[in-house]
């Protein structure tokens, strides 16, 4: 067996669980198609994607029902149904909690704005976009700002500055 295969069954079942079309899979069948028990696969998947399946398994039904309000032009009770919310309380409760605002507000305002709206943009790409809209690009440590780093090391020689210049090619 390859070394990456129970990376594979894992792949292959978070597919299972992003898939907001077919009708839900219980979470110990899931697991059974990785390979794992459901207390090991639930482990291991939160491990490995940083959520829980069933965390993951409510953000694409979120992110399915934004598409389906603004895109489609579906009602809040249509649109929580059709991605596989049996209340539509629980599901107004997630959508206000993650999104902040109901999902009547989030349809009503984005209908009313001009051309497509950026706000449909997958929720990682959005907290990409912030996350360097706000300076905080890719860096090696969390604990010193890129501010501080760049402050720290003004009119700090770099190495290719500290060689002759005849020396370089």
């Amino acid at each position: 067996m390859p070394a990456d295969a129970p990376l594979l069954r894992l792949a292959r079942a978070r597919a299972l669980l992003c898939d907001v079309a077919v009708e839900s899979m219980p979470l110990d069948a899931v697991a059974r198609e990785a390979g794992l028990s459901t207390s090991q696969f639930i482990r291991r998947f939160h491990a490995v994607f940083g959520e829980t399946p069933h965390q993951m398994r409510i953000r694409m039904r979120l992110e399915a029902a934004k598409r389906l309000l603004v895109l489609h032009g579906e009602t809040v009770t249509a649109a929580c149904m059709a991605v596989g919310f049996s209340s539509l309380g629980s599901f107004s409760h997630l959508f206000a909690q993650r999104y902040g605002e109901p999902p009547s507000a989030y349809r009503r305002r984005l209908l009313a704005a001009p051309g497509l709206p950026q706000l449909l943009v997958p929720d990682c790409v959005s907290l990409m976009n912030a996350a360097f809209a706000a300076g905080i690009g890719p860096q090696f440590s969390r604990s010193v700002p890129p501010a501080a780093v760049a402050e720290s090391t003004a009119g700090v020689a770099t190495p290719a500055a500290r060689i002759p210049q005849e020396k370089l090619p």
